[in-house]
């Protein structure tokens, strides 16, 4: 782990793989989030801890977001809520839009919003590749996200 700059995963990911977690259950995602992301900082030295959160309406729709720890603060993308048409490469397309807007030289929050809106749409999109190009995940994120074209 003295290689890895950057921690990818969830909540559960850390306690199960690291035994890493927060003993209670604080005021706000954020502060939970926050406190995660330093745990892990503190443990293995991560520039940046990105750490998705789903919550699972049902199996057909789920809400979406995500949290990037920076090392001071918790950058939280925005919610989306989803109707899953394929689950398959929803974190390869969140760990890829991550990695773009790292080397984009995007802020820590534009990083955090475009990585979570680029998992959503490939959520929308049959198969394992998200085949959103970058100006779509951009109209997203500029867009309310209600489904409706963009004119």
């Amino acid at each position: 782990m003295e290689d890895v700059d950057v921690f990818i995963g969830g909540r559960e990911d850390a306690e199960k793989l690291f035994g890493i977690r927060v003993e209670k259950e604080l005021a706000s995602p954020t502060e939970t989030y926050l406190e995660l992301g330093a745990k892990l900082k503190d443990r293995f030295g991560f520039e940046l801890a990105a750490l998705s959160l789903r919550d699972s309406l049902s199996a057909s729709v789920n809400r979406l977001s995500a949290v990037l720890y920076d090392g001071k603060k918790c950058h939280t993308s925005r919610e989306y809520e989803m109707q899953i048409v394929d689950r398959v490469g929803g974190g390869d397309a969140f760990t890829a839009g991550l990695i773009f807007g790292v080397l984009s030289d995007y802020t820590p929050k534009r990083t955090i919003e475009f990585a979570t809106a680029a998992a959503c749409i490939k959520h929308s999109i049959p198969g394992d590749f998200n085949l959103a190009s970058v100006e779509e995940v951009e109209e997203l994120l500029s867009g309310d996200g209600s489904g409706r074209i963009q004119r």
